[in-house]
């Protein structure tokens, strides 16, 4: 564990002290280009001022005497290959009186880049007199050959040296991480039972630490690393993995309680099934009364089964993000019509009505929202008194421009106001004993919710005690863009 820290750690450093490296040796290329292109410039220059004279038949200043550049005049009568400068150039040199022609030459006898660039001769003829003059500028550039070795030792000491400091900066700048981990290896070490010896604040700090890494496991996720606020650098590190944690506990929390409820789901049906078999194994087969009540009873415990399985199936693949949707466009009037038809087939105990008037087109997966709806309406159904009555809107309101409103009232026995916040809950029953007559699992308001929220929807529910519920399903006309 040591070995692998330390070489993670000395990778970082290393990388982090080759980027500074390479931003050097850039920097330092950039200024030896600009020196090199100095030196040439200012060869060039003077070569050129030598020209002037040397067509002008004047005598080289003394002073330059012993830099005077080599050089061969000679009539051209043909124009030779090279290049001309811009004028706003040219007229800043000392040939802005002249009509020039510029080029730079080698000598090909030469095999070596050096011995070449030595012997390299920089060539202007004149247009107007038909006259090149030749000048061997190589030995008066490799002049400065000296000082730029000089340069080149001077910035690869300068470069070592820099490597070797960054190296003590950077393990510096990121020592806090290194204590951090030898800290979590020490608080480890301890809560397993040994001790070191430390001095006594760093051996509170590292007890604290124990007790916590020691305490956080898959039944104690509620703990978190304490932020050391002197540790700036390592705040926002503890926040993050305080974060995680959080999320983490948050999930495990909701998957133990959700196993929790479905096993407890399944044990009754589990139960009864298993009671009506051994009834039948005792004395039931002799006894058709008997065993026709067993049969009825086993496959209606089955029946309920089947259909928690199913729901349950339903939301793991929806929080597995599997479920695939298909969105399409349809009236939810025609909708609320065909569930309130197939409703009344089913149901002679209540009257359905929809509002006159209401429709309402969407972009959505039709037999989901067709699900989600029917959740509701088999809700009222469960808890409204027989002869009630259930109706069902659509966009009837028309208040909000842009979304449809698809509403579900009855007239039952209400929701409390305080279990309101929590009915879409998985296995989340108000009332217990109301629940065990209708035979509910506390499953279908949480797929409802999550096919809502999965078509970009909102939901409202105004509810009373012994007065009703009102229900609304808000959904954005054009869905298509937030749909994956």
């Amino acid at each position: 564990m040591n070995n692998k820290n330390k070489e993670s750690q000395w990778s970082l450093v290393m990388k982090l002290n080759l980027k500074i490296m390479l931003d050097t040796l850039v920097v330092l290329l950039c200024i030896n280009i600009f020196l090199c292109a100095a030196v040439f410039s200012f060869t060039f220059w003077q070569a050129e001022e030598d020209a002037v004279m040397i067509l002008n038949n004047q005598t080289i200043d003394e002073t330059r005497s012993n830099n005077v550049f080599f050089y061969l005049l000679e009539p051209k009568a043909k124009e030779p290959e090279g290049f001309k400068l811009w004028s706003i150039i040219n007229k800043r040199t000392p040939l802005k009186n002249y009509e020039v022609i510029r080029d730079i030459s080698f000598n090909e006898k030469y095999n070596s880049f050096y011995d070449k660039l030595s012997k390299m001769k920089y060539n202007i003829f004149f247009v107007d007199e038909k006259t090149s003059i030749t000048l061997e500028v190589g030995n008066k550039i490799f002049q400065y050959a000296l000082i730029f070795k000089l340069l080149l030792i001077f910035e690869a000491i300068l470069l070592i040296s820099g490597a070797l400091k960054n190296r003590k900066k950077i393990r510096r700048i990121l020592r806090p991480i290194s204590d951090m981990t030898q800290m979590t290896q020490k608080a480890q070490t301890m809560a397993a039972g040994t001790r070191n010896t430390v001095d006594s604040s760093e051996t509170k700090r590292l007890r604290d630490l124990a007790g916590t890494i020691s305490s956080i496991d898959a039944t104690r996720l509620d703990k978190r690393l304490p932020v050391d606020e002197t540790q700036k650098e390592l705040k926002d590190l503890a926040n993050a993995i305080n974060s995680m944690l959080d999320r983490i506990d948050e999930a495990y929390t909701s998957q133990v309680r959700f196993v929790s409820d479905a096993s407890h789901e399944l044990r009754t049906p589990i139960a009864v099934v298993q009671g009506y078999a051994n009834l039948l194994d005792r004395w039931g087969k002799n006894d058709p009364e008997t065993m026709q009540e067993a049969i009825d009873a086993i496959k209606s415990e089955s029946e309920n089964m089947k259909d928690l399985v199913e729901q349950l199936l339903f939301l793991a693949r929806g929080d597995n993000e599997t479920l695939q949707l298909y969105p399409e466009v349809f009236d939810c009037g025609e909708l609320v019509e065909e569930i309130l038809h197939e409703a009344q087939m089913i149901d002679e105990y209540h009257r359905f009505r929809k509002k006159e008037g209401t429709s309402g087109s969407i972009k959505a997966d039709r037999q989901l929202m067709k699900q989600a709806i029917r959740i509701l309406v088999d809700n009222s159904i469960k808890y409204t008194p027989q002869d009630g009555e259930i109706v069902v809107s659509v966009n009837a309101d028309n208040k909000e421009k842009g979304f449809v409103r698809i509403s579900v009232q009855d007239n039952g026995i209400g929701i409390d106001s305080d279990n309101i916040p929590y009915i879409f809950d998985r296995f989340y029953r108000s009332d217990e004993s109301r629940a065990r007559k209708t035979g509910g699992s506390g499953l279908g308001l949480a797929i409802m919710k999550w096919i809502i929220d999965r078509h970009a929807g909102t939901i409202e529910v105004i509810s009373r005690k012994d007065i009703g519920t009102r229900t609304t399903i808000v959904m954005p006309e054009t869905v298509q863009d937030k749909l994956q």
